[in-house]
């Protein structure tokens, strides 16, 4: 059996919870039972009307914390959450989502082997109704897709990062934000670190018919709108100058090159443009690489 080092990285991971007990045991087991065993798990539930609370309480011994109280959404719960964690290293999952019993063990590793990744995040993953899952792909991002629009969606479900981002970055979820509470964080991480894509499968979205991003879509976006807006402000004007080049590249390759992956390679080597920055597991440890900026 794969051992880790014996000083692996504890990890704390917080669930906020309200009235999803149809799926919450399913997320709950995919924590406890990871193949790792250096890690807390707290559960903020909102005052659960449904089966949740009864949930909770029988896996209340693999728990380092729980509650069930009346709260202000989504964002205080997850402020509640972290406010009683210690890990070096830091995630939620939502109690409707998953993760892979691999995750915690390729996390842990990956940040001990590379001190300087600050936060991750794997393969986007989409799960049924079912707990199945259905699609996996890599989507890189970095802060230049927030600038110009190419992407203000990453999954939050695949993300960890240290404790030490979190607190240089305020420490806190933006609580005033109804749905977009990750990517409002992400806004602030992306001003003090770039993010690293794994190419490993870590956590995964569950898709049911009620997800509230999807309900609430056009909310979602002007809620990133909000945040991208607030973080220019904070942006070195260099950055924003190159944001406008890579928009214009963007408009040229959409309209003259019909989306063409090889232009978006050839325009970020001839421009030295950062391209994404990746960790690939290659002849039995990880390696860094980094993949074209995207301009389609």
């Amino acid at each position: 059996m794969l051992k880790y080092p014996e000083n692996n990285m504890k990890i704390s991971i917080v669930t906020p919870s309200f009235n999803q007990g149809e799926f919450l045991e399913e997320t709950i087991q995919s924590v406890i039972c990871q193949k790792y065993k250096n890690f807390e798990y707290i559960i903020i539930d909102g005052g659960s009307t449904d089966n949740s609370v009864e949930i909770i309480e029988k896996y209340k011994n693999n728990l380092s914390y729980w509650i069930s109280e009346k709260d202000h959404g989504h964002g205080d719960a997850l402020n509640k959450g972290f406010a009683k964690s210690t890990g070096e290293i830091m995630a939620w999952i939502n109690s409707d989502d998953k993760y892979t019993p691999w995750a915690f063990s390729t996390v842990s590793q990956i940040f001990q082997e590379f001190p300087h990744v600050e936060w991750i995040v794997g393969y986007n993953s989409w799960w049924n109704i079912h707990g199945s899952m259905i699609k996996a792909k890599r989507v890189p991002v970095n802060i230049y897709d927030y600038l110009i629009g190419n992407s203000s969606w990453i999954q939050q479900e695949s993300v960890f990062w240290r404790r030490s981002l979190w607190e240089r970055a305020g420490g806190y979820i933006d609580s005033s934000f109804k749905f977009m509470v990750d990517g409002e964080l992400w806004s602030r991480f992306f001003l003090h670190s770039d993010l690293y894509s794994v190419d490993s499968i870590l956590g995964g979205y569950r898709m049911h018919g009620k997800n509230r991003a999807l309900e609430n879509w056009e909310k979602c976006n002007l809620e990133m709108i909000s945040a991208i807006k607030k973080m220019k402000l904070e942006i070195d004007g260099d950055v924003i100058q190159r944001a406008k080049f890579l928009k214009m590249a963007k408009f040229i390759n959409r309209n003259f090159f019909f989306k063409s992956s090889f232009f978006s390679k050839v325009f970020c080597e001839i421009f030295k443009f950062p391209m994404y920055k990746n960790l690939q597991y290659e002849d039995g440890i990880w390696k860094e690489k980094k993949l074209p900026f995207r301009l389609r």
